[in-house]
This record gives C-alpha cells, structure tokens and sequence, in this order.
C-alpha cells in the first residue's frame, strides 16, 4: 500500500490518496471536527460509455443505452435484502447517481461511519442479476423515464444536445428510452459490471471527521485485490457542425424555457486551464455581473431562472446559456452580438479580474462543503487531474487565455436554440 500527501501551498490544506493493494484508489481528505463524513465510490462509466472493447478481444460491445443506470438501480438489490435497508440500521443516508461519464454510491453520516462504509464497499461490489430481476426494473426505470419526458427543464437540455450533436450519445437521456431498457438483459448487466466495476476503474473517496489509518482499516477488511481490467472506450467521430439550429417543443409551461449552446471541438477532460478561461469568460458575456445580464433583466427580456453552464465531460464540451423569456430568439441574438463585439474590441481587464475573482472565490468556498469535495476527488480524478487544479488554474489564468478560448469557443453560425413553448 502507498499513502501520498497531496498539498495546496495556496489553499494551506492537504489530502491523500491511497493506493490501495487491492488496486482501488482511495482519497481521504480529513475535516476534524466536523458533525458528518460523506462517502462517495464511484466509477469511471456513465451514460455515454455504449460502445468498448475489452484488450485481447478484436469486436467491439455496443450495449443499449440508459445501461450505466440500469446497472446502478440493480446493484442496491442483493438475493436476501437491499442495501437501502441496511443502511436504515446505522443511521446514515444513502445513494446514487448516473452522470453522464460517471456512476456513483454514496452516504453521509453522523454516527457509525466505519459500519456504513463497510455496507457501500460491499453491497456494490456484490452483484445480483436474473432476468426476472432485470424484468421488474425495466417496468420501474420505464416510469422515470416517462416522468423526464413529461420534465420541460429536463427536455430543453436535451433537446439543445440532439440539435447539437449527430452522434454523440450524450444526445441520448441518461436513463435511456423505453425501447432501449427493453433489450438489456443480465447478461449484459454482468458484461458491464465485470468491465468497468474493476478497482482500476474506480475510486472511493471520503471527506470528514475521518482519519486514514481508519479508511485503510477498512478497506483491508473489505476489499480483496482484482487484476486490472483493460479496456478501449469508443467516441463517435462527430462533424463540425450542429444537426439543427432550432429545436423546439410544445408542454405546459407558463414561460418559454430556453436553451442556447454554441458547438465547439470538444474540450480535452481535465483541461483545467481551458474549462477555468471558459467559466470566466462566460461571466464576462452573461454572467450576474455582466452589463448584457442586467440589461435584459431589467427590460424583462429574462428572469432570474437565467443561467450560464460549461457543459463539458468526456467526448462533449458546449458553452451554455438557459433560462426563461417570453423572447428567446432575442435572447440569442444579444449573446452572439455580445461574443462578436468581444472579439472586435477584446477584453476589458477589469471585466477579467472581476469575474476572476469570483469565480476563484468560489472555488475555495467550495473546500467547506464535504459533499462538493468527495464529488470532485472522484470526477477530478477519473479526469486525471487533481482536486486543487482548478483553483491553481484560476490563479495563474490571463486575458488572453480567455481572449483565445473565445475565438475558438463561439462561432455564431453553430449557435443552437432549444425551446419549450
């Protein structure tokens, strides 16, 4: 087993990370003091991972979409009782989550941390698949699916990511569709698990009044030492240009939901300089300080449902603007005169060091809340990159970084307009 100490010389704090002789990597980050632990084991697959191939193996898998969460909803069951019960019996809170390029087990608690963490540590590492198990769920993931459908805000997104991408499956709803979910058998569930639920895959993570000697103990105790699985995940090649420029759809909304993004080359996963430049440079064009915000604010052009995103993960990257407004076209043609006038006149350094400022703000604000830094530890990780990247990134940024990020980022001719009406 080997202990690494990683330290932020800006932030004055340290964590670590354990390589585990079982071959699972573990982060501890110790809050001394603090009233709740959280837990968070995840693995490196979501959603858009429907195509791969095992090392050794000449065909590729193509697996039906929405599996990822399929997958995740079936590992809480066991043959004798769920995992849900048992942690009902210490106390602690517990869950799940499919992203996009992630699933992830989680809890937090109060009292008996070391017995929760035992549960989470076995229960997703026991698999249980039949093919009348996967038939019950397929009938349940069916009516989540259905409850997203009937989702304006859930349906704007994606509507915005099927007008952008052609192929990508990220265009593709995270639960999958109906017709999808119907073909996954055990089967596959255990062609899945057995490929990306290998310790080299996955990491745990664990912030809060916890100690690494007492995570080790743990783990000894759990966890059994896997050989590293290998494997090739498949990204669609994707054209250069947007499917559509307009998307719309008619549910029952009181105010038009809107959703802008412009199709840029995909940003590389962990890029922290290019995501950092990208976040400020949102700020600049519309962001809360912005003069376009508080300009169509103020005129009621929109409303303070108004938002702006990096949207960006494996495969995918899509600079974000959504809200609601009675206008959304409008809405649209201001942003793009805002991002060409930005290329004309360049960057005010003093719009720069605002939005920088805040924005590095809020990534140290952020180091307080344990929830925030377990789900960083992990996704920070699986993107090869480290927790404090992102502040060191911000730190060090310039104008002109962002000033080339905006020429690269937004061509107003791959702009996109999703609306709910």
């Amino acid at each position: 087993m080997k202990i690494n100490e990683i330290k932020s010389e800006l932030l004055g704090e340290s964590y670590f990370e354990i390589e585990h002789d079982s071959g699972l990597r573990i982060f501890v980050l110790s809050k001394p003091g603090y009233s709740s632990s959280y837990a968070l084991f995840g693995t490196d697959f979501g959603s858009v991972d429907t195509c791969f191939r095992l090392k050794g193996e000449e065909d590729y898998v193509t697996v039906p979409e929405g599996i990822a969460h399929f997958l995740e909803h079936k590992l809480f069951e066991s043959e004798e009782l769920d995992a849900f019960a048992l942690f009902s019996k210490t106390g602690a809170s517990a869950n799940a989550f499919t992203s996009f390029c992630q699933t992830c087990y989680l809890f937090s608690c109060c009292d008996n941390f070391d017995e929760s963490l035992e549960i989470l540590l076995n229960f997703v590492k026991q698999p249980y698949f039949t093919e009348q198990t996967v038939q019950k769920e397929q009938g349940i993931i069916g009516q989540e699916i259905q409850m997203y459908r009937d989702d304006p805000e859930w349906q704007v997104l994606f509507n915005l990511l099927r007008a952008i991408y052609k192929n990508n499956p990220v265009r593709i709803d995270i639960a999958g569709t109906k017709e999808s979910i119907s073909e996954i058998t055990a089967e596959l569930l255990y062609k899945c698990y057995n490929t990306f639920y290998n310790f080299s895959n996955m990491a745990l993570a664990v912030v809060g009044d916890v100690t690494v000697e007492q995570i080790c103990a743990i783990a000894d105790k759990c966890l059994k030492k896997e050989e590293p699985v290998e494997f090739e995940k498949v990204v669609p090649d994707e054209p250069d240009e947007p499917v559509c420029n307009y998307i719309e759809k008619d549910m029952k909304v009181n105010t038009k939901k809107f959703a802008i993004g412009f199709k840029e080359k995909a940003c590389k996963t962990g890029d922290a300089k290019h995501i950092a430049a990208m976040n400020i440079l949102l700020n600049i064009i519309c962001g809360k300080t912005s003069g376009l915000y508080h300009s169509m604010l103020d005129s009621g052009l929109i409303n303070h449902t108004f938002y702006t995103e990096y949207f960006t993960g494996r495969g995918f990257s899509i600079p974000l603007f959504g809200g609601e407004s009675d206008n959304p076209r409008k809405v649209l043609e201001l942003i793009k005169e805002e991002t060409e006038k930005l290329k004309k006149e360049g960057i005010k350094e003093d719009d720069f060091s605002l939005s920088k400022k805040l924005l590095y703000g809020a990534e140290i604000k952020g180091f307080n809340d344990t929830d925030d830094i377990a789900r960083q530890l992990i996704s920070n990780y699986f993107d090869k990159c480290s927790l404090y990247s992102y502040m060191e990134a911000y730190s060090k940024i310039s104008t002109d970084d962002v000033y080339e990020v905006l020429l690269s980022s937004f061509d107003k001719n791959k702009a996109c307009l999703s609306v709910i009406y």
